[in-house]
């Protein structure tokens, strides 16, 4: 029985060493087992936990170790595999199935504690491939998992500085025209998504899509924004789709969570449908943008946080930006419609996807964004009202032996009271503040 360290890990130790910066902070670490048998590593205490193929926990870290494998495919997209693990298949023909040479490389269990100064095992050319920045596929049975389009994409958003190479590109392009990509399923689409957007230049991710052609087949909705124009006086980089890569790259500068970049992503979502004779005017974009937004979502299945915040961005970000000329009642209108005064946290995720739309533009990275502190400033004078009392007051009002009907208009009524109180409280606090950014 042999093992290895593999993958991840050892790319990650080479790449901190060329550049003589503390280590990437590689978590997992992926072990390969050559001649063994899943009865040999049951005796040896390891614990079986792969559905499909022979993978097992260490009975003291945990991590998972996989016996050395081939896999063969059998049917169209990410589940069409037979695998092979039987103790004749070596380290070569593991490191083989990988998906890009620079993660087919491998140091032996002992050397794993400083896997930069071990002996590398690599068959495939990958640290020729890191040192040259480049994203080469192993073999061409790369294009036997269409999954590894997206991680590709992925590894680009991660290290930006590396080119993807071109007979790479060329076949993952072949991938796309022969339909590979249409055969993935929701949960892996999105988990490399989510992946991708998280990472260091989220825009580079999208390049390597559209390049290949996948985007066009995975989000068309997002495809469709580049070469659509908008005013130069507001968007000097003109282009939509160059302004959406410019305001994701401003989520991740800001350290933005997810459900945040993924509203910027869909936040202009409405432009790429503008009727041409009104551009580069874009009239009621928010609310299509809106509308593509839940069939984004149902198709790739975005979890509720990410598509319930993308949805308020994608309909108020216009009103966001406008707020800074809204009076006391405006604003509480807006803050009601953003349900922010039940869901504050939300709301300033919310505010900060606009902020990542305001400073994506050329010219305006570095601007600040005064409507963030102001809306702020107006929902801690709204919530400050205490509404219980009012309730009550509108309540007391009613006769007991009202109709019906004025029944039901008391809850309207109770909220018409609220609402002016809340709006009266932004008044004046907006009145009193000596701050430029949040006076009235």
């Amino acid at each position: 029985m042999k093992i290895y360290l593999v993958g991840g890990a050892v790319r990650d130790a080479l790449m901190a060493q060329d550049r003589a910066t503390p280590e990437t902070s590689h978590v997992d670490r992926d072990w390969v087992v050559v001649d063994a048998t899943p009865q040999a590593m049951q005796e040896q205490g390891f614990l079986p936990v792969g559905r499909d193929f022979p993978v097992f926990l260490h009975p003291q870290t945990r991590e998972e170790y996989a016996l050395a494998r081939t896999e063969r495919k059998t049917a169209p997209g990410y589940h069409g595999f037979a695998f092979h693990a039987e103790p004749g298949v070596t380290l070569e023909d593991d490191l083989a199935r990988r998906d890009l040479t620079v993660n087919a490389m491998a140091v032996a269990e002992s050397e794993a504690g400083n896997p930069a100064s071990a002996p590398l095992i690599d068959p495939y050319g990958g640290q020729r491939d890191l040192q040259a920045r480049v994203l080469r596929h192993v073999t061409d049975s790369f294009s036997e998992d269409p999954v590894r389009i997206l991680r590709l994409a992925r590894f680009a958003a991660r290290f930006p500085d590396f080119s993807v190479a071109p007979e790479t590109l060329a076949l993952m392009q072949h991938m796309v025209d022969h339909g590979e990509v249409d055969h993935l399923v929701a949960e892996r689409v999105w988990q490399e998504l989510a992946r991708g957007l998280m990472e260091q230049r989220p825009s580079r991710m999208f390049d390597v899509l559209r390049a290949c052609g996948a985007l066009e087949r995975l989000l068309p909705e997002v495809e469709r924004l580049w070469g659509v124009p908008q005013r130069a006086d507001y968007h000097p980089e003109i282009d939509t789709g160059v302004h959406l890569m410019m305001v994701l790259d401003m989520s991740a500068r800001l350290d933005a969570p997810l459900p945040v970049r993924f509203a910027c992503l869909c936040h202009d979502l409405g432009k790429g449908t503008t009727p041409a004779d009104v551009l580069p005017r874009h009239i009621g974009h928010e609310e299509r943008s809106a509308k593509l937004l839940r069939g984004l979502c149902d198709r790739w299945r975005v979890p509720r946080e990410s598509r319930e915040l993308a949805d308020v961005v994608a309909r108020e970000h216009g009103n966001i930006h406008r707020s800074a000329a809204f009076g006391a009642a405006a604003l509480v209108r807006l803050l009601e419609r953003c349900d922010a005064l039940r869901r504050p946290e939300r709301f300033a995720d919310v505010l900060l996807a606009c902020e990542c739309d305001a400073r994506g533009r050329l010219g305006f990275e570095e601007s600040a964004y005064p409507q963030r502190k102001r809306l702020l400033f107006a929902l801690s004078a709204a919530n400050a009202v205490d509404t219980e009392p009012l309730a009550a007051q509108v309540s007391a009002s009613l006769p007991t032996d009202a109709p019906a009907q004025a029944r039901a208009e008391l809850g309207p009524r109770i909220a018409h009271a609220i609402h002016t109180a809340r709006a009266e409280a932004v008044a004046v606090a907006l009145n009193a503040s000596a701050d430029p950014a949040t006076s009235g």
